[in-house]
């Protein structure tokens, strides 16, 4: 069944997913942390997907230039009222079809086990509730089918984590609910994915910006069709070619 919510072509998103001012600097920063390397962390997220793909809070629809044509079509989602129409504007010139829709992580408008892949891409940090969206991760995927995630994440170090513990309560406030405290990686086990790659690194998105860890790699919804080769890469739903 499709998980019910608003109209997913309504121009207007949730409201209390609305963060203007925060969106509007999210998007013109975009351009710089893709040229310090979030272009390159793009493709490695992307480059082995195929078929069908759900992407979870497109934002400005920075991932579209680098889904490969392995990837029949992408039903992307995205929440905030201003870079919507950022993204329909990318998906117009994306190399794969791409359809931008009004929804949020934890109602995702698709059918159960319909996607062969689900993208989240720095969007975890700021969904309210974390085992909601994954659960609704899988509920859409098909049997095998493969969560891709590029994520910043708790620090290691247990003096960066207790600073960004005290910094989180005033950063969600002015960073659109971003939390860059979570254990996300344990997020997406505790939700019942079979991790098969994962880099961890540290990464500065802006100049004078501190460098925060990262994760970045891929995820099997397990079932009764899932199969994994021998190098731990999942053998149904990445394409095998790239």
């Amino acid at each position: 069944m499709t998980s019910p919510e608003r109209d997913p072509d309504s121009p207007n998103g949730p409201a209390h997913l609305q963060h203007p001012r925060f969106a509007r600097a999210y998007a013109r920063a975009v351009e710089g942390m893709d040229g310090r390397g979030a272009a390159a962390h793009r493709r490695e997220l992307l480059q082995r997907l195929s078929g069908s793909v759900v992407e979870i809070g497109a934002g400005n629809g920075a991932n579209f230039a680098h889904y490969p044509s392995t990837v029949t079509s992408v039903l992307a989602i995205e929440p905030d009222d201003h870079l919507r129409p950022l993204a329909q504007q990318q998906a117009q010139v994306a190399p794969v079809p791409v359809r931008v829709v009004t929804g949020t992580a934890e109602t995702i408008p698709a059918p159960d086990a319909s996607a062969d892949a689900v993208v989240v891409s720095l969007v975890l940090c700021s969904v309210p509730d974390q085992a909601a969206a994954l659960a609704e991760g899988r509920r859409v995927l098909k049997s095998g089918g493969i969560l891709a995630f590029y994520e910043h994440v708790r620090s290691n170090s247990a003096v960066l984590a207790a600073a960004q513990d005290l910094l989180t309560p005033l950063w969600q406030r002015a960073a659109g609910g971003c939390h860059p405290n979570r254990d996300t990686l344990r997020a997406i086990t505790e939700a019942g994915f079979e991790v098969q790659d994962n880099r961890r690194f540290d990464f500065s998105v802006q100049p004078l910006v501190p460098a925060t860890a990262h994760i970045l790699g891929h995820a099997v919804s397990p079932g009764a069709g899932s199969r994994t080769d021998s190098t731990g890469d999942p053998s149904l739903r990445i394409d095998k070619r790239a």
